[in-house]
This record gives structure tokens, sequence and C-alpha cells, in this order.
């Protein structure tokens, strides 16, 4: 038996596995839809073993760790399935990232390649980058075509990967593949903790798979279906509840560059799009554009919301305006290889507007006496990357993760998250950490001390608001503020308000009441 037949006849617990099996049980049906670009799973194979073949004629070994920072296309589908193929673990970077949290994670994880586009959303990533460090350490970086960006004489383009993979066999490559084992790390996605220092979860590819699986099982996915990403991939939302999902079940991927409401409803009406996944703000901007009427939106039948609290209104406006049968909401997290509970499709409206519904993907959950969610399963993550201590203090001797939120359980076992332990706000989707925020702002000169909240933003749900107290004598203004702001952090967590006090309110222990300077903002 080859190598390639035993990938399609073993039951896809690895990414390569499950895309031997997408080839074979899917073969000529759509995989990709990326503008002119439109690939079969067949055809998805063929790519992927390419760009595999390239990275190993450059050197990359099983174990390595491979980072892509890129907006969604279908050339992040194929550098994430090839990063897998050779048995190299995935570092996702989120795209709103300054040149210095990109090269920190870059660094952190000693990435030995690096799939980068450059002009893209009025930056140069690779220009970013080596502003901060002028000799990247990546021995391999590939530019993804976005624009005629040239980058520098080392620099491969992605066009250059099919010259490179001559030099290495397809049967060398299965072969490779054909190595990879359900407990290798498939991913590393970094969420930002408490202490403002970011910390990468570790999961394996049995995880990743079989979370995204049940996801995909709750929402009925399967390969009629036509799937509009508008979900970054650097998230796990667009990665494992998009890519992962689409290629178990043999639904065709449509991925959006950057979110455009007139060019999604667009695009539903065009491909007869059936899925649409996002945070509340994606159909809150559907529901209320002006020109909804002129589009044809009557193909979706499915949608996940979740990241914020869902008014009952929306889900109901949901189902009757835009006609979804299904609606859900769920919740998730990173350590729990992206996911948790989801509510289910029989589920009503005020349900899956008021919870996040039951436990998927075997996960456990319970309320510990102090009112913390605390999650217990085989998708629990492996760990943090290279940090035991945090490791330990999230996942305790028993195996439960402790979440960071307060929750409540219903008599069903529906989950309902009524605060959080760590201060953390979201914000158009994305987790926002105030203490990553005032350690930035603690380098102004003029800023004695900082505490940011989140407030509610009818647009983005939640934004940042920073109350300031100013070292004495200094006259630090608060366009000064957010100026700073914006040169190391990425726009969603930059403050939208400033106000200056005098001192920040604090307890007995000196712990700033960040809960009075939110009843104080409202």
């Amino acid at each position: 038996m080859t190598d390639s037949t035993a990938l399609q006849t073993t039951a896809p617990q690895t990414t390569p596995a499950a895309l031997h099996r997408a080839a074979t049980d899917f073969g000529d049906a759509t995989a990709i839809v990326d503008g002119p670009v439109r690939l079969t799973y067949a055809e998805l194979l063929d790519e992927v073993r390419v760009t595999a073949r390239a990275l190993l004629a450059r050197g990359i070994r099983h174990g390595d760790r491979i980072a892509i920072w890129a907006p969604n296309t279908h050339h992040w589908v194929i550098a994430a399935l090839a990063t897998h193929y050779v048995g190299a673990t995935l570092v996702p970077i989120n795209t709103r990232y300054t040149g210095a949290e990109a090269f920190d994670l870059i660094d952190r994880t000693d990435a030995k390649a690096l799939f980068v586009a450059g002009n893209f959303l009025g930056k140069d990533r690779l220009a970013d980058l080596r502003s901060v460090a002028a000799e990247l350490d990546v021995d391999t970086v590939i530019r993804i075509p976005l624009d005629d960006e040239l980058g520098q004489s080392s620099d491969l383009a992605w066009t250059d990967l099919e010259q490179f993979a001559r030099a290495v066999s397809p049967t060398d490559a299965d072969a490779r593949a054909a190595q990879v084992s359900p407990d290798d790390i498939a991913d590393i996605l970094f969420t930002s903790g408490t202490t403002g220092k970011s910390k990468g979860a570790m999961c394996a590819h049995r995880q990743s798979l079989g979370a995204s699986k049940a996801w995909a099982e709750c929402g009925l996915l399967d390969g009629n279906d036509r799937y509009l990403v508008i979900n970054p991939f650097f998230h796990s939302f667009g990665y494992k509840a998009g890519i992962l999902a689409c290629l178990q079940t043999g639904a065709a991927l449509y991925p959006q560059l950057v979110y455009d409401v007139e060019q999604a409803m667009r695009t539903v009406q065009e491909a007869q799009i059936t899925v649409l996944p996002g945070p509340p703000t994606i159909y809150q901007t559907i529901l209320d554009h002006p020109r909804r009427g002129e589009f044809d939106l009557s193909s979706m039948r499915f949608a996940v919301t979740g990241a914020a609290v869902i008014p009952v209104v929306l889900i109901e406006r949901m189902q009757q305006e835009l006609d979804i049968d299904v609606v859900l909401t769920a919740y998730g997290l990173s350590e729990g290889s992206g996911f948790g509970t989801m509510c289910r499709a029989d589920d009503d409206a005020v349900t899956v507007a008021t919870t996040s519904g039951r436990p998927i993907a075997d996960f456990e959950v319970r309320i510990d006496e102090s009112g913390e969610v605390l999650m217990r399963g085989p998708n629990v993550m492996i760990g943090y990357l290279d940090d035991p201590e945090n490791t330990s203090r999230a996942i305790d001797s028993d195996g439960w993760l402790h979440t960071g939120d307060i929750g409540k359980l219903d008599d069903r076992g529906n989950l309902t998250i009524t605060d959080r332990l760590k201060d953390m706000y979201i914000c158009g989707g994305f987790n926002v950490y105030p203490a990553e925020i005032e350690q930035a702002l603690a380098r102004l000169d003029g800023v004695a001390e900082s505490a940011v909240i989140g407030v509610p933003d009818e647009r983005l749900g939640e934004v940042g608001k920073a109350f300031v107290v100013r070292k004495s004598g200094s006259t630090v203004t608060s366009e000064q503020v957010v100026a700073f702001a914006k040169q190391t952090l990425a726009n969603y967590k930059i403050p939208r308000a400033v106000e200056f006090i005098d001192a920040l309110p604090r307890n007995a222990g000196g712990k700033v009441l960040k809960r009075q300077l939110r009843e104080e903002a409202s």
C-alpha cells in the first residue's frame, strides 16, 4: 500500500488525511471560489502538494513553525494546509497587527517560513517587519500576491513555489504527510492575557479537526453548502469553523478579503450563499443597509454569531427579515481549540439570543464556586507555548480549563456568560485585553498611569475608553494618547475616548476599581 493510499484509508485525525479524504469523497466538487480562482477538492490537494514540496525543498522539517500574515484568500488556505502537509505547525498572525506585534510572534515561535501579503489596507507588511528587524531571521519569506510589490531579492513570490517544488517528488511529500500524527501540534493561536503578554494556545491535529467537525454538525453543514467566510482566517472562527469545517464536509468556501456589506450581499446573491457566520455587527449592517432590498438574500439558511451580547430582536430579525432557517449562537476560546458550547437548530429565539448553548466536541462545562466557567475534555489545548506556569494556572490537576469568564447554566445545560474575570472586552468581534493597552500607554511620556475599559458602541459592540492620570506638570493631550497608541497597537485595540482624571479609584488592596469606572462611563 502506498503512503498516499494509506492517507486516504486512515481515519481523518490529521489535516493531511482529511485533505486526502476530501479529494476522494468530494473530488470534482467545488472547494474554493476566490474571485476568478475556482478549485475543486482534487485540485486543492494538487495545489497543496506543490506548495508542500516547495517547503520541503526549502528545508522545512517536521515540527517547524510557519507563520501566515495575510488576509482571506485561497493562498491562505493552500499555505495553511501545506504547512500541515509537511508536518509543520501553523502560526496565524492578525492582519491588523503592527510590524512590532507580528515580529514578536515570529520571533517567539522561531518561525522558519513566513507567508506574507505585502500591501494590504494601505500598509506594506514586509516593510513594517523590516523596520522593526532589518535582518528578518526567517529562512523563507513567501509573498502572497495582492499587489505589485517586489519585496527584497531574497523573498520568494508565490509563483516561485512551483519551481522549487520540482526538486521534491510528490511521493516524498506524501510520505512526509503520512508521518503526521493526530497528536502533533497543528496550530498555535495567540491570545493576549491579562498581563498584557500574548500567550500561544497549542492544539493538536485531532483537536482542531474534532472540534470543527462538531461545530459543522451543529449547523448541519454538508456538500451542498456555499460558505461565505468573512471571519478572518487568522482567527479560529475563520480557520477552524471555516476552512477545516468545509474540508470535512465538502462545503464550498468563498473567502472575502475584507468585509464590505454591499460586496457581501452581492456575493450571497450571485453565488447563492447558504452559510454566513460572523459577529453581530455583520448581520446588523446587512439588516440596516438602505439597499438590502435590491439583493436576493433568500439562499442563506445557516448563521452563527457570538463574541458579544446578542439582542433577542436581532435574532428575530435574522430569522424573519433575512429568512435564515438556522440561527445559532456559540461560545468558544482558543484554549478550547476555538470552541466550547453552541445552540442547536431547534432552539427558540430567546435561547439563541440569551445563551451560548450547550457543550459540543465532548466538552464538559461546569460553574465553580466563584462563578467561573470551567471546561474539560479531549479538545482542551495541549498548553501555552513555552509557558508552563500559565498553562498550570489555566488547566488544573483535574483537567479543567479555567476560562476566566463568569457564567451560569440553566436547567437544560445552556451556558450564559455574565461577566469577565479578565476585564476583556470585544471590539468588532476581536477580543481586547486592557492590560496590553495600559502597558503600551505607560511608555508615553507624561502618562503616570491608566486604566482601560470597554464601553458600548453601536457599530462595534464595544470600544476602548482610557482613563489617564497625567504626571505632575504634564500637558499630554487625548490626541497624543491616541496617536501614541496607533504606533504600537492594532487598530481595534486603540482607545476611542480618553478621559483625564486626578487618580484612579482603588480598593484597600490597591486594585483599580474598574467597575466604578464603568459606572462613571455609563
